[in-house]
């Protein structure tokens, strides 16, 4: 953004909070999986950890009945395909409070703190689709609490990306919202102000460094940098300061210097990308999770920290790739609650440390990989990763990522495993124009993780059959869509091959 390049973009939380002498920690928790966790594993993975709050990104049934009773708060968000019709009925949207607030805080006993109105919806790259509908919908819902007798207890939000702010100076002090949405930003920020809700604001570094190789990486972390951005008589010595510090410039040229701010996700992948990788992650969380120990604000709010949401819980392998492969790959934890690694959230010298999820059952130990006997010049193993990878996530063996430095018939061996185990193992999922055989020896190497899928019971489920010598030739032409998914499996399979 402006001279600094503060690109940001999607969603998680940590959230520190006093009580009793312990810190706890909140997450967004995710589940565009495709083997998501049992709701009851993950909350007990959340309570085991003094994770105190979450941030869902709808409303599903089975996971908000999971947090009932559980002294879990939670931040409900709404997807941006309901905004339309949210904004055109309040009828709509007190129907919409009914069933998915009143009766989980009710019957349930779900402490719903905040309703997330969108996700982003200003974002530059949505081309204006939800400019006449965000604020429509979000006094509507506020209207809906009120009715239910909820607006005392339940607040309203809105999280944007911070491409919503800007600075012409290249430093925090010029901060302003952006021209074409100005007037809107002020009416949105007003009516928060009014009805004692948050601004919430998703900002990333990671993306800052994804998208400019020239990036200073130091910049990206809290470790201090050589080269601060100076402002007046503040440095800033890390993005994340000074990306919240131009968006509070912005709230106090335009009247709201006290408006309370939400950091609704913040994070650092793990896989998919050079600078996704577990050491990076690592350092980025546990700085953040250090400051907010300290309590520690910014240079513009130093006794006012914002509440931060961290992104993520969980890895998904179902999530869409076209912000970049390492889309998948946010979670503090992978897909089946596993550590990633470590993080110290010590408090008054009492060490404490992350546990993983308990209870969680998998599928049998197996993998599917690519005969010794066949060979890489066949010529049906092209079409046979390329099936593979299409219907399942191959993303952590592009290029700089944890199983990038595979031989060729490792890399088919893993678009194999990935496909059978995200095909439960069924019978038929393990044949692969005869290049495949079925292991019990585990093919993990180095970085690179052979999983084994959780068993979620859906073994009734007919799997796509993979492709013969005879049919797979017409996949491309006659199957599938041309997506941004699909071009990323075909340079995945460029790689492989060459």
């Amino acid at each position: 953004m402006g001279g600094l390049g503060y690109l940001v973009g999607l969603l998680v939380v940590v959230s520190l909070v006093w009580g009793d002498g312990v810190v706890g920690l909140a997450f967004n928790w995710g589940t565009r999986s495709t083997h998501p966790l049992p709701p009851e594993i993950v909350v007990k993975l959340l309570k085991d950890n003094g994770f105190n709050k979450v941030k869902l990104f709808e409303a599903e049934p089975p996971v908000l009945r999971a947090l009932g009773n559980s002294g879990i708060q939670v931040m409900l968000g709404i997807p941006n395909d309901f905004l339309a019709p949210l904004a055109t009925s309040v009828g709509y949207a007190i129907r919409w409070v009914s069933q998915n607030v009143s009766t989980y805080v009710s019957k349930y006993g779900v402490d719903i703190r905040y309703i997330a109105v969108g996700n982003e919806p200003f974002l530059k790259t949505y081309k204006d689709t939800y400019l006449q509908t965000t604020f429509p919908a979000l006094r509507n819902i506020q209207a809906a609490l009120i009715k239910a007798g909820l607006g005392p207890q339940v607040k309203i939000t809105v999280p944007l990306n911070a491409d919503v702010y800007e600075t012409d100076s290249g430093v925090p002090s010029g901060g302003d919202f952006r021209s074409d949405i100005h007037a809107l930003m002020l009416s949105i920020i007003k009516f928060l102000s009014d009805n004692g809700g948050p601004l919430t604001i998703n900002i990333y570094p990671f993306l800052s460094l994804y998208a400019d190789p020239h990036f200073p990486i130091d910049y990206a972390f809290f470790s201090g940098t050589s080269t601060p951005v100076v402002d007046g008589s503040i440095s800033y010595t890390n993005v994340f300061e000074a990306n919240y510090d131009t968006l509070i410039w912005a709230l106090e040229k335009n009247g709201f210097p006290s408006l309370p701010v939400i950091i609704g996700e913040v994070g650092w992948p793990t896989d998919g990308d050079s600078n996704a990788n577990l050491q990076y992650a690592q350092k980025f969380n546990q700085g953040l999770v250090d400051r907010i120990i300290r309590g520690q604000g910014t240079p513009k709010r130093p006794t006012t920290p914002p509440e931060v949401y961290l992104f993520g819980l969980l890895d998904e392998d179902a999530k869409s790739v076209q912000p970049g492969n390492f889309e998948r790959h946010w979670g503090v934890f992978y897909f089946d609650g596993t550590l990633k690694y470590s993080l110290n959230t010590s408090l008054n010298g009492k060490s404490s440390s992350l546990v993983p999820a308990k209870g969680v059952k998998y599928l049998e130990r197996r993998w599917c990989i690519m005969a010794p006997e066949a060979s890489i010049s066949d010529p049906n193993l092209g079409d046979s990763i390329n099936y593979a990878c299409t219907y399942a996530d191959c993303t952590s063996l592009g290029y700089g990522s944890s199983c990038g430095r595979l031989d060729r018939r490792s890399n088919a061996s893993y678009a194999f495993n990935v496909y059978f185990q995200t095909m439960n193992q069924q019978k038929g999922s393990c044949q692969f124009s005869n290049l495949s055989v079925l292991t019990p020896m585990d093919p993990s190497q180095g970085t690179c993780r052979f999983q084994v899928m959780i068993d979620i019971g859906k073994h009734e489920t007919r799997p796509r059959t993979p492709p013969t010598s005879s049919s797979s030739s017409s996949l491309l032409h006659n199957n599938l869509p041309i997506t941004h998914d699909l071009i990323f499996v075909l340079l995945l399979l460029y790689i492989i091959l060459h």
